[in-house]
């Protein structure tokens, strides 16, 4: 999750969001990255809005997402996996 400190909507959902991701992908991964510390990265990926949410390398989220729409391509990426 591409984020930024002065972003509430990024604060305020940030955990919510990061205990749904956790409990929809067993040994999911889930990083918080400060768009001001890491915009070469934020922009590589095309990231132009905050909050981001990149999965498996690719921007999928361009806005906050509900916690259910991210547990369903969360879900839906596993599956493909297996």
């Amino acid at each position: 999750m591409f984020y930024s400190p002065g972003c509430p909507a990024c604060v305020d959902r940030q955990a919510e969001l990061r205990t749904a991701a956790r409990a929809a992908v067993k040994d999911l991964e889930w990083r918080e990255i400060n768009v001001v510390d890491n915009v070469d990265h934020a922009v590589n990926l095309g990231v132009m809005t905050l909050p981001s949410i990149v999965i498996d390398g690719q921007l999928v989220f361009t806005s906050m997402p509900t916690t259910a729409q991210l547990r369903k391509v969360l879900i839906e990426r596993n599956r493909g996996r297996k």
